[in-house]
């Protein structure tokens, strides 16, 4: 069996996903789990700062600590309930949209 030629590349997140990621579902998984946590704390984040709001002023309005809301709006918190980002979002006057989109080979390395 010939050996297949490895395409050389300069892009850093090309090497990054061979080195660290290819080949290992696993890694992937927490890849996308990490994307999906950072991208709902940096949307609540926004929300918040839009509406002009300390996290201690959104949460008396969404009947919580201020703690609560330091957690929704760490990156590595895992624990986002719909209810929560439900009450968020009305407090806000916005509603929670949930879409499912195909995770393509592709789609990984541009957005890693």
């Amino acid at each position: 069996m010939a050996k297949r030629k490895r395409t050389t590349t300069s892009d850093a997140v090309q090497i990054l996903y061979r080195r660290y990621y290819e080949g290992r579902p696993e890694r992937v998984r927490g890849l996308e789990e990490a994307r999906v946590n950072d991208s709902v704390a940096r949307k609540l984040t926004a929300l918040r700062l839009g509406a002009g709001l300390t996290q201690r002023q959104l949460a008396k309005l969404v009947g919580t600590t201020a703690s609560a809301i330091c957690r929704l709006e760490d990156a590595e918190y895992a624990g986002h309930s719909l209810a929560m980002l439900n009450r968020i979002a009305s407090a806000l006057k916005q509603r929670v949209e949930i879409r499912f989109v195909p995770v393509t080979e592709a789609k990984k390395l541009k957005t890693a």
